[in-house]
């Protein structure tokens, strides 16, 4: 988890990246548009959110994904 605290931003650039890459040589996609709108949507939703949460001793910033079944908290 220790890495994953430190590096939790760099997946949605990695994800967009691959997603490019798939639908311009594995599918074909020759428009830009629809290939640049189909990968940020993808990786949008597959990508680390960062909240920040009130709680009694102050504010927590904490980062929740899809593929974790906790969360993480970032000090």
């Amino acid at each position: 988890m220790a890495l994953f605290k430190k590096i939790y931003w760099l997946i949605f650039p990695l994800t967009l990246f691959i997603c490019l890459l798939i639908l311009d040589k594995v599918f074909n996609v020759d428009n830009f548009f629809i290939r640049t709108f189909i990968s940020g949507a993808i990786a949008f939703i597959l990508s680390p959110r960062k909240r920040i949460i009130q709680t009694q001793t102050g504010k927590i910033k904490q980062i929740t994904w899809i593929f974790l079944k906790k969360s993480v908290i970032i000090e």
